[in-house]
């Protein structure tokens, strides 16, 4: 019986997501293309996302506020890109418990060396996972797998998406297999 009424559960959080679960939150407007993966994937995903321009340094308040009412309005992972000195996923981390995720936006004199050192180099007690650099396909994914540590259909899209994977990677392989069999 405990199952049986675990599987409602389950069914009745899907049913009951209506906004968006996932917060994809960048610097500044010259980031959408780095950041537009992890949207595409998410949607692919059938996982809802919200997208923001918010800025650690230049709207402060509006970020920390974002982050304090993130988790009531229902969303449960957040992605940040930033570049140069990436304060915005640190600082997203510092006011919620929800998981963020850090993409360091490349770019820049350093060529985006400076936000991968800024996100990965969390201080003990605020952690935030860090992809590489422009990595936000692989940003989208992690948050897929963290809802879908909770949600049966996620997880099944996820799997999928995996399998696909692997059927592009064999397909490959089958067709440079036949290119050098023809040489």
């Amino acid at each position: 019986m405990n199952n049986n009424h675990n599987g409602h559960a389950a069914a009745d959080r899907e049913k009951a997501q209506t906004g968006p679960q996932v917060g994809i939150i960048m610097g500044s407007a010259s980031d959408r293309s780095v950041m537009q993966p992890a949207v595409d994937i998410l949607k692919e995903l059938g996982i809802s996302v919200e997208v923001r321009i918010l800025s650690a340094h230049r709207t402060p308040e509006e970020t920390a506020a974002y982050a304090r009412e993130a988790q009531s309005r229902g969303l449960e992972v957040l992605i940040a890109g930033a570049g140069r000195a990436a304060h915005l996923p640190g600082v997203l981390a510092a006011y919620t418990l929800l998981p963020v995720i850090g993409v360091p936006v490349g770019g820049g004199p350093l060529s985006g060396l400076d936000a991968l050192y800024a996100i990965v180099q969390m201080p003990p007690g605020i952690p935030v996972a860090t992809m590489a650099v422009d990595g936000a396909l692989n940003a989208g994914l992690f948050a897929a797998q963290i809802i879908a540590a909770k949600d049966g259909a996620v997880r099944r899209r996820l799997e999928m998406y995996r399998q696909r994977l692997r059927e592009q990677v064999k397909e490959r392989d089958r067709q440079l297999q036949k290119e050098e069999g023809e040489q």
